[in-house]
């Protein structure tokens, strides 16, 4: 698929300025419930005049060509605006997670050889403070932490900078961005991304969903991340939409009837979040006795989708992890059809979706127009994408590692491909791991299983060089089921009656030997989930490792980690 010069993201953002200076572009939450709203002609007039003050200080410091700079923040309306900005400048954008501890900021900051960062909102300044190197500048906004000792303010900055003019073109090959993968284990490493795939990812992707400038996307998963950066960045960029921001945890509910999406995506564990609340408004049981007549059943679904801002969906996308299949029923029994997507930091998720009307649960689509994909060496999905990256940053052996002479992208993930081309994830290649008794046991699968148990929020399967394989699981609330005798029991009971339903559909070495059922909630603070939610295997393990064996010479279905 060919681009135009007037399909990149700078020529975008210029052209909506242009063509509709009056529309909304970005929608901030404030404290107390007040918003502040940027047109499209006010956020491209800011960004030209930061992108001004920042290539002064480029000249003046003797910043090299193409430098990079950082981006340190939480999702905002700055955090796209400052985007704007580093690329108008003329230089590359390393975005971080705004999660991330002190040493992984250093790490980034050092590899990346960023000039300067640009602080935003931030929850937690002093955890994140000593990660930041005394020679990187630092840029603040009105959501900063006051304390973080900015060089300059942006807010001063566009009040005192006459706007950048004219803005220099950034060409299709040009490198835009290097996005650090959040990672499951290992160090993050430096992807890197061209203004081209910033374009050819939402014009590709709209083939398969229609969208316009009069969408309406609440941003909430981390813009650092790639799905985020396509969903909400480059498909605003490109289609001119409105994007709204959620202020915090404890407001997402109320941020997502401001915005009320026409098109939403979040990950399996947000999806299993809704489902809890919603049961906690009203009783399962009473719930899915209504949804089952007929009538009575969308209405009700419609209700119910109105009362936590969904109800003016087209679109609901799922990715990241698997998605328990269920659920993905229960949401359609709502009259909400959730697609599953498929996708990699390495080909900035332009990958496989699933078409309308062509969905299978469990599987994540066919592939986007334009992607190849077939499977390799035991049964690896290896995809060849006109968005792949360029190549990882300062590391051509990796490179060659992963993204192949033929071009095919090598995803480290086990796949299957039915007869319409559909592909379905059944695990990854270094998460198979053998027992003592020399069988092969791939974790994914059977997690997709236990997961369906609606009390459960994450499960991890262990069991490397050990008899028979466990799960590791965190229930949904905390922590009621450990200090109430008779909760606990009840939920020992229903987890156990589970366990016996799953185990029936695993082969013999498969077979789980128990539940361990954890007090600990599994968060990005803590390391044991990355910030799109998934389960970082290797920590887990390591976390409870020194208590594998008290379990097992328990000999129960089920056991409380007291």
């Amino acid at each position: 698929m060919q681009i135009a010069a007037e399909e990149l993201p700078l020529a975008r953002v210029q052209h909506w300025a242009r063509t509709r200076p009056a529309a909304v572009y970005l929608t901030q939450p404030l404290e107390a419930g007040a918003v502040r709203e940027w047109t499209w002609a006010q956020a491209v007039d800011e960004a030209c005049r930061v992108a001004a003050w920042l290539k002064a200080q480029g000249a003046e410091r003797g910043w090299p060509e193409r430098a990079r700079v950082a981006i340190l923040s939480k999702n905002c309306a700055h955090w796209i605006l400052m985007d704007f900005a580093i690329w108008m400048a003329g230089y590359v954008s390393v975005p971080l997670y705004p999660t991330a501890s002190a040493a992984t900021v250093r790490q980034v900051l050092e590899h990346s050889e960023a000039v300067a960062c640009f602080v935003g909102k931030l929850d937690d300044w002093k955890a994140i403070a000593s990660g930041l190197p005394p020679a990187v500048l630092l840029l603040a906004c009105a959501l900063s932490p006051p304390e973080c000792g900015a060089a300059a303010r942006w807010e001063q900055i566009v009040a005192s900078t006459p706007p950048l003019t004219p803005i220099a073109p950034r060409e299709a090959g040009e490198l835009a961005t290097i996005i650090y993968t959040s990672g499951t284990t290992g160090v993050p490493k430096g992807v890197m991304h061209s203004f081209g795939t910033f374009a050819l990812a939402p014009k590709t992707t709209a083939q398969i969903w229609p969208v316009d400038a009069n969408e309406r996307v609440l941003s909430h998963l981390p813009l650092a991340h790639v799905a985020e950066r396509l969903l909400v960045e480059a498909n605003s960029v490109y289609h001119g939409f409105h994007v709204f921001f959620a202020e915090s945890l404890d407001t997402f509910v109320r941020d997502l009837k401001r915005a009320r999406p026409t098109f939403f995506g979040t990950v399996p564990r947000l999806w299993t979040k809704f489902q809890q609340g919603i049961y906690a408004q009203m009783p399962k049981q009473r719930l899915d006795r209504m949804l089952a007549v007929p009538v009575l059943g969308r209405w009700v679904g419609r209700k119910v989708l109105a009362a936590i801002g969904l109800d003016r969906v087209r679109y609901a996308a799922c990715g990241a992890a698997p998605m328990p299949t269920e659920l993905l029923s229960w949401f359609r029994k709502l009259g909400l059809d959730l697609f599953e997507v498929y996708g990699m930091t390495e080909n900035f998720a332009l990958s496989h979706g699933t078409r309308p009307g062509e969905g299978r649960i469990g599987y994540v689509g066919r592939a986007y127009p334009g992607v190849e994909c077939r499977l390799g060496a035991g049964g690896e999905v290896l995809v060849k994408s006109p968005a792949n990256m360029l190549g990882y940053y300062k590391a051509p052996e990796l490179t060659r590692e992963t993204l192949d002479a033929e071009g095919w992208l090598h995803t480290g993930d086990i796949g299957e491909i039915d007869e319409r081309g559909r592909l379905r994830i059944t695990g990854r290649l270094k998460e198979i791991f053998k027992t003592a008794k020399g069988k092969y046991v791939a974790p994914a699968p059977i997690e997709d299983r236990l997961s369906r148990h609606p009390q459960l929020e994450a499960v991890c399967v262990c069991g490397a060089g050990l008899p028979q394989p466990f799960a590791i699981v965190m229930p949904a609330t905390h922590p009621a089921w450990f200090e109430d005798a008779a909760q606990r029991e009840e939920l020992r009971a229903s987890l156990a009656a589970h366990l016996e339903r799953v185990n029936a559909e695993l082969e013999p070495h498969e077979k789980l030997a128990f539940l361990a059922v954890v007090r600990e909630s599994w968060t990005v603070d803590n390391g044991l989930i990355t910030p799109t939610l998934k389960v970082k295997r290797s920590q887990i393990e390591n976390r409870y490792a020194p208590k594998f064996d008290a379990w097992a010479a328990r000999r129960e279905a089920v056991v409380f980690d007291d």
